[in-house]
């Protein structure tokens, strides 16, 4: 029997991503094709299944990607195939949205969907411009219009004579190109030239820009400010609050776009409750090695060893994946001392019930030969010149990596085996939508957290690379990556002592809240 499709009519919010609903997550992680518009932000892209086919049908700038017709004959023909659809909109599907046209096809077809209802920028624009829609002593009651109406019609669907006085608080979605008209017509019906009126662009965005007139000034005020769409007014005496209680415009690090070039972005959240926006543009993806080989003979004789050490939480994870697909039992690790190279991959171990006995904060070759030749005279080891005479080390780590330290085990008579734990590959990436954001400004902080991730960001960008990145502040993790970027002709501006994620955004938060 053929499979049924279904259709997911999900509203993703007004642009912070936090804002998409868990719902609305979960439909986009088990969509097969996702159609989306243009006003979404881009990074739930980020959250959908890579193996789902993607279709934009958004318009920008008055230019349609597809039609109504055709974007509803889509969703019928993809779900006819029996597959799941995400339809993906901005703010949510049913307030202006088109949700319910889409939804009265997919009847008419006999195609299963489910409405997820996402925040609408109407409600969204004005909170995050500290404008609550109601309050008891300035409006209890508001109204959503549409500004894209012509006003001036003669016909027109919306009782302006009703609605000019007859709301408190009236909030008008894509109004800015029809602002004229609109002033006049409620002018006209009753509403006082002196009502405050607030025109939020960009809501919930770190390019959030909010202007504060009168029903009388407004249309001069947006011209001298050069508002331009997307954005929503509010009209009512609501406004007069945003002064006492505006907060996200006050962040510290409002109006910050941070660039993350790492996989995952775990540690950067700071940042975000901070003010500033994440970019996640991964220039590495961390894979399974080519071959098991190594590591697999290194397991089978895990006990011949006295100290596994881990470089990264990359290595803890890929390792103990790897042993647990060969059914190794936990316990099989007694007795066998456990190094993590800093905190976190310290944390990443404890997850599995396991001890750690050393906890370097950095992995230099130097440091952490003293640190084990202090441990091996504790318990009363070999003498110079081999001081690490029958010491046996497990080091799984990435495919390609320095071999300073491994080497200096070696001399000191020490055995170590280094078997390959995961990859750390270029991903198929493009950079399109990364570049338009260089080129306008609207990057402030670039990371980079390895040598590698800079260098692959540069083969992605192209012959632009170093020209998109000499406006913006970059921060690193650690000297080595920090000399990759100034052989390209960069500066780096951020660096922390201690080479650690949560030391390099503590270092940014100090440089970009000394504003």
């Amino acid at each position: 029997m053929k499979k049924k499709g279904k259709v997911y009519l999900v509203g993703a919010g007004p642009g912070d991503i936090g804002l998409l609903t868990v719902k609305g997550m979960r439909c986009l992680q088990k969509a097969e094709v996702v159609v989306y518009d243009f006003h979404l932000n881009a990074q739930i892209l980020n959250y959908i299944n890579h193996n789902a086919e993607f279709i934009y049908a958004g318009k920008r700038g008055g230019h349609h990607a597809m039609t109504q017709e055709e974007i509803n004959s889509l969703l019928i023909e993809k779900a006819g195939e029996g597959k799941i659809i995400c339809r993906l909109k901005g703010g949510d599907p049913f307030v202006f949205g088109r949700g319910g046209e889409e939804a009265e096809a997919l009847v008419g077809a006999g195609i299963e969907f489910e409405v997820v209802p996402g925040v609408s920028s109407a409600v969204a624009a004005p909170a995050y411009a500290g404008i609550p829609l109601t309050h008891r002593l300035y409006s209890s009651s508001f109204a959503v219009v549409p500004g894209y109406e012509d006003t001036t019609k003669g016909e027109s669907a919306i009782d302006w004579a009703k609605l000019a006085t007859g709301v408190g608080t009236l909030v008008v979605l894509m109004a800015v190109r029809n602002l004229k008209a609109l002033v006049e017509k409620l002018v006209k019906n009753g509403r006082s030239p002196d009502t405050p009126v607030a025109v939020v662009r960009w809501g919930t965005r770190p390019d959030q820009r909010t202007i504060v007139s009168t029903l009388a000034e407004i249309v001069a005020t947006v011209r001298e400010k050069e508002i331009k769409p997307p954005a929503v007014v509010v009209i009512g005496d609501v406004v007069r609050l945003r002064d006492k209680l505006k907060w996200y415009e006050d962040k510290p690090l409002f109006g910050q776009r941070v660039l993350v070039t790492r996989e995952h972005s775990g540690g950067f959240e700071l940042l975000e409750d901070l003010g500033a926006e994440i970019i996640e543009f991964p220039t590495i993806e961390v894979v399974p090695p080519e071959s098991y080989e190594e590591l697999d003979s290194a397991i089978e004789r895990i006990q011949s060893y006295n100290w596994i050490i881990f470089t990264s939480a990359n290595g803890v994870r890929h390792f103990l994946r790897r042993y647990f697909e060969l059914e190794r039992d936990i316990r099989d690790l007694k007795g066998l001392k456990i190094c993590s190279i800093g905190s976190k991959t310290a944390e990443e171990v404890r997850k599995y019930g396991m001890k750690v006995d050393l906890i370097p904060e950095e992995f230099r070759a130097e440091g952490l030969i003293e640190m084990f030749i202090r441990e091996v005279r504790s318990d009363g080891g070999a003498t110079p010149p081999l001081l690490l005479k029958g010491m046996r080390f497990l080091l799984p780590r990435a495919e390609v990596a320095r071999e300073l330290f491994p080497q200096k085990v070696r001399e000191l008579g020490g055995v170590i085996d280094i078997p390959p734990a995961y990859r750390a590959v270029k991903p198929e990436l493009h950079g399109r939508r990364l570049k338009r954001f260089l080129k306008e400004g609207r990057i402030t902080v670039a990371t980079f957290t390895s040598a590698a991730t800079f260098s692959n960001f540069v083969e992605i960008m192209g012959q632009e690379a170093q020209d998109l990145l000499k406006e913006v502040s970059i921060a690193v993790i650690g000297p080595i990556t920090a000399k990759a970027i100034e052989k390209a002709g960069l500066k780096v501006d951020i660096m922390p002592e201690e080479a650690t994620v949560d030391a390099m955004v503590r270092e940014i938060i100090r440089k970009k809240t000394l504003r």
